[in-house]
């Protein structure tokens, strides 16, 4: 893996913080040639830059990128390719939120900016760079997703409509630039300790983002269609397309998704 990440020129949005600043500390690690962190977050942007340019000099470009405006994304890629000499490898559509709540408190302005944020936000990535991978004939997308596409939790029908309209892009966008020699990916990146949790309690089953990060540069260097990071996401992705299919297995998840429905309604959010 160490030698398809070499030479390479990379840009991670939400790169300032958790899984995105795992990916570029990864990457730079073995041997990426220029790697463009863009994050909202200044603080967070320029200490970690200052700290990775000392250790990587030339290495790293810091932009500060709101992912909610198309401006501000291709702004980012525009610079990305200038920092890598005219030329982008690696697009990471990470930036996102986790959302929580009931359906029926959540107005047309927060699916809005729900959307904005989580799925807009890859438009405009995979818009930018388009044009400079069609040109190379070679490039590689990856979108940041859930395994909630996959199962659909209760009390989070934001977070699961928003992700799973980005596996959903996604995976037509795989086909439609294939001939193109761009690589789309969707990653679902297992449930990952970091600040998305918002203070609250973590999952026992979480891994660190290190560990996040190095599963989703495994499945870009082998150019999996969607990467499962963990098992456990995996397991459930077949478990709810059995139970599509199947009824005897539709019970069961019937059953499951119904007793986290009612934990929650009762206040334990953390119930999965």
């Amino acid at each position: 893996m160490k030698e398809y990440y070499e030479n390479k020129v990379a840009a991670v949005t939400g790169g300032a913080s958790g899984i995105g600043l795992a990916l570029v500390e990864a990457m730079l690690e073995m041997g990426a040639r220029a790697v463009t962190i863009a994050d909202i977050n200044e603080d967070n942007l320029n200490k970690h830059c200052a700290r990775l340019s000392d250790q990587y000099p030339g290495k790293v470009k810091g932009l500060k990128t709101d992912v909610t405006s198309e401006a501000s994304v291709k702004a980012m890629v525009d610079a990305a390719v200038a920092f890598g000499g005219g030329h982008i490898d690696l697009l990471f559509n990470n930036a996102g939120l986790g959302l929580g709540g009931a359906f029926e408190e959540q107005g047309n302005e927060q699916w809005g900016k729900a959307f904005a944020i989580n799925f807009y936000s890859v438009v405009y990535g995979v818009r930018a760079a388009l044009p400079y991978m069609k040109a190379q004939k070679a490039g590689h997308i990856a979108n940041t997703a859930s395994g909630i596409v996959y199962v659909h939790l209760p009390y989070q029908s934001m977070y699961a409509a928003t992700k799973s309209a980005v596996l959903a892009l996604t995976t037509s966008l795989r086909y439609e630039y294939w001939d193109d020699g761009i690589r789309f990916s969707t990653v679902i990146p297992g449930t990952v300790a970091t600040a998305i949790w918002a203070g609250g309690p973590i999952p026992k089953q979480a891994i660190t983002s290190a560990e996040s990060a190095a599963g989703i540069l495994k499945g870009v260097a082998e150019n999996q269609r969607v990467i499962f990071v963990t098992e456990d996401d995996r397991s459930g992705c077949l478990n709810m397309a059995r139970a599509a299919c199947e009824p005897q297995v539709a019970k069961g998840m019937d059953e499951y998704l119904l007793g986290v429905a009612r934990a929650r309604k009762s206040g334990n959010f953390s119930a999965i």
